[in-house]
């Protein structure tokens, strides 16, 4: 459903809008907050950073041991359902196969809103990249080992020397 000529609105339990140019911050969690082991962050992890540069530019995910958060900015044509549907399903087929289960994963709906034109988008990503520390799972975001941010692990090229710098502003 149109809000403006740029923004769209979906609802199913939450409401979803999406507007053309703009990042996201998304949120998802397992079904019943179900805690996922080790191998199974690492999976979801890949899976967040897989697309990066393909369909959308991602400035950060951090894999909680129940949630994900990722902040992204879809290139153009791709969708925030899309998006949002490639990174749970392939998530969610690569976690079942490895952990000998079948069912499942996440809630059907994830929160997400759309990150303003007057917030700063890199505070923003180190606000949520905090999670594991406010959490106490660990002493620096760094320690985290379920955590991507496109302007340091990001940065690297396969040689390992500093590439192209964001071209969304981070």
């Amino acid at each position: 459903m149109p809000v403006r000529n740029d923004t769209f609105a979906a609802r199913r339990h939450l409401p979803h809008l999406e507007k053309a140019g703009r990042s996201y911050f998304t949120t998802f969690a397992t079904i019943r907050r179900e805690i996922l082991p080790p191998i199974a962050r690492s999976i979801l992890l890949t899976c967040c950073v897989h697309d990066h540069k393909v369909t959308y530019w991602l400035h950060c995910a951090v894999v909680m041991p129940d949630h994900v958060h990722m902040v992204f900015y879809p290139h153009e044509g791709e969708t925030l359902s899309k998006i949002m549907n490639g990174v749970k399903g392939a998530s969610s087929h690569f976690i079942n196969a490895a952990m000998n289960r079948k069912g499942h994963l996440w809630t059907e709906e994830s929160f997400d809103r759309i990150v303003r034109a007057g917030e700063n988008l890199r505070k923003k990503c180190e606000y949520i990249c905090l999670n594991p520390v406010r959490a106490e799972l660990v002493n620096t975001p760094d320690d985290w080992p379920w955590l991507w941010r496109s302007w340091i692990e990001g940065n690297e090229d396969s040689r390992g020397r500093l590439s192209s710098t964001d071209p969304y502003g981070m």
